[in-house]
């Protein structure tokens, strides 16, 4: 969204996607750093703060109507400092300031505005803002207009306002309690009460795919055998795969429906969506067997690695809803415009998939299959239409492409390959899933072995956040239970070491949001509940859990339950918002299954593997230990012998253990 002004701001010198957007824009933007605050303070202004990221359609809207209008660049460059942040390089200073936001107003979202003291102190916070008053909306002239006069005038209003709010926002630390067990019933129950029959998921519009609801209910369904839980999912993931939120021309799915029925998307696509919506559809494919299912989690896949994969390995983190200024206009079609690319066969296609003269979006189509669908013997017709109108849409100006690479998303996408490389039986997952933790196994870490968030064009910066280690963590647990590869097993300790050092409360339990070596904000919040995204504390309580049977080491377990306990409160006060916490909770109640596979080499195990490989198996950890074992496994070699020369599984499930077997039927009768 580069204006016509030639002469750019210091966002130029930036890596960040989303601040080079706005390098050009007459506004004198300062990143986040001392010398904005300095200055701010040295002048005696109020700073105003834009949040928000390249991929963000509304974030774009107000830079063309405001920030790329000299009127306001006038105003905001005399009377404030501005600064410009990019919340998904910053994810710790945009939840700090998105709490005031939603204290204030009842609802955050992007962009974020602020206002603020040169001591970070907010005193206003709000979301988009036209440039001018209208409907009811207070125009951003009028609010700047008001921001001077209150801070030339009243300043003593202003700091009140701003020290109640920091009053607000200082944690308070309520307390453990015993884990209550219930917690997933509960979450069930409300899933249910919620869900929506007709077209899946648990709203209305706008409707978000929301994928570890749909892990929890697998889980749940696991654990209790409730088969409501399995129909909740099948019908979500049928009706998302039938509507447009899904791309039917080149695959991946868009972040979410503004319908109820899945029809009209928000078009960008973000990588952690897709991460989280291939674990769905794979470990549903697992545990159903149903052949359309792995086909969805292949399509993503293809997704993933055809758009939004580096040739480092990383993966980027998102595309546009919008090109040539107009959301959607890449994904619809008219069928003239269908025609062109498929000649004869474009009638057939159409029909299929719902283009027609009169639209479903704004006088276009957004192919989809919810009222349709493509007849058995006729899936390879579609299928190469499909290939060919993808080819012709690929000559269209293409949304931008958000291409720096984050290692919070990326340790999901890790995950998620390996989960599918193993469900699925795909070498190539695999080596891909391979060569992203390699990647930043080898790039993202530094002098002292603490992580990195944010890799674009050769620069690696910012400390990484509680998110960056337990989802990569998590990918590297997944990608020791595909491989089993000793070396992603010891790294996960090892980063697992450098996150309890850094970001674990020994007092109170639970992570904190940033490492204790970090830049200090006002508060150093504990994020507990899930959003777009699972908790990070309760997705490293999955990963405590995980590292403390593969190693033995209880005491891992004891700060994973020690962090629910932390949080047990808050998780009771609205349980749907931890359903994270709730499938470590069934975790923790039905004790999982913990499974020693010793053999002369990894090689020998090729059977046994798959029989745990086909089973679908949420709560199961596998370790596996050959001849020759690493000297921290010695003891563990020698404790698991194996029975008469051959691969022999030891395997201990709910609280008690069974005696060594070698056969695979003896093994499947265990799991």
């Amino acid at each position: 969204m580069l204006s016509e002004k030639k002469i750019p701001n210091r966002l130029v010198n930036e890596k960040s996607p989303y601040l080079l957007q706005h390098a050009y824009n007459p506004v004198n933007w300062w990143p986040w750093c001392d010398e904005a605050f300095a200055k701010a303070k040295a002048e005696d202004k109020p700073i105003f703060l834009s949040i928000g990221y390249s991929t963000c359609h509304w974030c774009h809207v107000m830079e063309r109507e405001s920030f790329e209008d000299e009127e306001v660049a006038d105003i905001l460059n005399r009377a404030f400092v501005s600064i410009k942040v990019d919340r998904e390089e910053r994810p710790d200073v945009d939840s700090i300031y998105m709490n005031v936001c939603q204290m204030l107003t009842g609802s955050g979202g992007w962009p974020l505005s602020i206002f603020m003291d040169s001591g970070k102190r907010p005193f206003f916070a709000g979301t988009y803002f036209p440039k001018e008053d209208r409907m009811g909306m207070t125009g951003f002239l009028t609010l700047l207009s008001h921001i001077e006069d209150l801070w030339s005038g009243d300043r003593g209003r202003l700091v009140g306002h701003a020290e109640q709010i920091i009053s607000a926002m200082k944690p308070r630390e309520s307390g453990t309690a015993p884990v209550d067990q219930r917690i997933p019933d509960l979450v069930f129950d409300a899933l249910k009460r919620s869900f929506d029959r007709g077209h899946g998921g648990f709203s209305y519009a706008p409707k978000f795919p929301t994928p570890h609801n749909l892990l929890f209910l697998m889980r749940y369904h696991a654990s209790t055998g409730d088969a409501e839980a399995v129909k909740m999912c099948r019908k979500t993931l049928d009706s998302m795969r039938r509507g447009g939120i899904f791309d039917h021309i080149g695959f991946g799915f868009s972040r979410y429906s503004t319908d109820g029925e899945w029809l009209v998307p928000h078009f960008e696509k973000m990588l952690y969506d897709n991460a989280l919506l291939t674990m769905a559809y794979t470990e549903f494919y697992s545990l159903t067997k149903e052949e359309q299912y792995a086909r969805t989690a292949r399509e993503i896949i293809a997704y993933l690695m055809d758009k939004m994969r580096s040739e480092n390995g990383g993966f980027y983190s998102a595309e546009d809803a919008d090109s040539e200024g107009v959301e959607g206009k890449f994904y619809v079609f008219t069928p003239d415009e269908v025609r062109q690319a498929l000649g004869k066969d474009a009638d057939e296609f159409c029909r299929y998939f719902d283009i027609t003269e009169k639209g479903n979006f704004e006088g276009k189509s957004i192919p989809n299959l919810i009222h349709s669908g493509v007849p058995d013997d006729r899936r390879d017709f579609a299928d190469r239409c499909r290939a060919s109108l993808n080819l012709y849409r690929e000559k269209r100006i293409h949304p931008h492409l958000d291409d720096k690479i984050l290692t919070s998303w990326n340790g999901l996408v890790i995950a998620a390959l390996a989960i599918a490389g193993r469900v699925l039986g795909d070498e190539g997952y695999l080596a891909a899933a391979r060569q992203t933790a390699g990647f930043f196994l080898e790039t993202m870490t530094d002098e002292n072995g603490k992580l990195l968030a944010r890799y674009r064009d050769g620069d690696a910066r910012f400390l990484g956040r509680d998110e960056d280690y337990a989802y990569l963590i998590w990918g590297l647990i997944e990608l020791y239970q595909s491989t089993y590869d000793a070396e992603y097993l010891r790294r996960a300790q090892s980063l697992n070491e450098v996150f309890m050092e850094g970001f674990f409360d020994e007092k109170n339990g639970g992570f904190y949001q940033n490492d204790q070596d970090a830049e200090k904000m006002l508060v150093r919040l504990k994020l507990s509940y899930d959003g777009a995204t699972p908790s990070a504390n309760a997705v490293h309580c999955c990963n405590l859990i995980r590292l403390s049977r593969l190693t033995h080491d209880e005491g891992l377990e004891q700060a994973a339950t020690k962090t629910i306990e932390s949080f047990m409160e808050e998780i009771a006060s609205i349980p749907t918002a931890y359903a994270f916490h709730a499938m470590n909770i069934l975790y923790l109640k039905n004790g999982g299954t913990d499974v020693v596979l010793r053999a002369k080499s990894r090689s020998d195990l090729g059977p046994m593997a798959a029989v745990l490989h086909e089973k679908y198996l949420p709560f199961t950890t596998v370790k596996v230990l050959t001849e020759g074992a690493d000297p921290e496994n010695a003891a563990d070699a020698d404790l698991y012998g194996m029975v008469n020369g051959l691969p022999t599984a030891y395997v201990c499930r709910g609280f008690s253990c069974a005696p060594p077997v070698t056969s695979m039927e003896d093994l499947k009768k265990l799991l």
